[in-house]
């Protein structure tokens, strides 16, 4: 999802890498989950994502459509994201004591929190995805818990293999960039045959899965599909 605003309205200044400090420790959240409350849909859903939940829980995207997540527009691209329940606006997998029931199967951007991702624009030289990637940055009007300490960002972001990870998330990334250009340009038809492509073969068609929490093949697979779609779309 773009967001209208400048770096500087919304961060510290400083641009982070995996293996850097940064400010965003709060001591497991004691006490605290505003930050599964009032998020409207934008906690977006990669196939990363999806899979981890299908796999975790042992249900299809299809269960999880029936009360944990919807579908919503984003610039373009029809994708899932978390629901948040009609009353008090909460999210769909926060228990009765306010605590994450998905913890080990949290969104990417759930685990990202209060960081965010910077993509650098276009430069002459730099169109290709792989030489652009991206960087951290540190929300600082997001989390109201106090006297937060340090930690490294790739513990912060506590996933399995995550160089492979932030290839993925850069991949994902670029792809659905290319796709939103696209559909900007399409009647509707064609936009409609464009969605429902991508929620088949990224999120409705299930991932083959060689362990609970062993995501190797999961990047395999996900590699395959990219490469179909990119092929079916003729993107570069």
């Amino acid at each position: 999802m773009r967001r209208q605003v400048s770096l500087e309205e919304i961060s510290d200044g400083r641009l982070y890498g995996k293996n850097d400090m940064v400010r965003t420790d709060c001591g497991g959240c004691r006490g605290c989950s505003s930050c599964c409350r009032g998020m409207g849909n934008s906690v977006i859903l990669d196939p990363l994502d999806i899979y981890r939940l299908t796999v975790g829980l042992s249900c299809t995207f299809e269960g999880l459509m029936t009360d944990k997540i919807g579908l919503n527009v984003v610039d373009g691209v029809i994708l899932p994201n978390l629901k948040m329940s009609a009353g008090d606006e909460t999210c769909a997998f926060l228990d009765a004591a306010g605590r994450c029931s998905i913890h080990a199967q949290r969104p990417g951007i759930c685990r990202l929190f209060p960081l965010g991702r910077f993509y650098p624009p276009a430069e002459t030289g730099t169109e290709d995805s792989n030489l652009r990637g991206f960087r951290y940055f540190l929300q600082v009007h997001e989390c109201p818990m106090p006297n937060k300490t340090k930690v490294k960002v790739s513990k912060w972001v506590d996933t399995p293999d995550l160089n492979r990870y932030e290839q993925f998330v850069n991949d994902w990334h670029y792809f659905l960039e290319h796709v939103q250009e696209r559909v900007a340009q399409e009647a509707d038809e064609e936009i409609r045959k464009i969605n429902l492509l991508l929620l088949k073969l990224f999120y409705i068609k299930p991932y083959d899965n060689i362990g609970p929490y062993d995501e190797r093949d999961f990047y395999r697979q996900f590699g395959e599909r990219l490469a179909m779609a990119r092929e079916v779309l003729d993107l570069a």
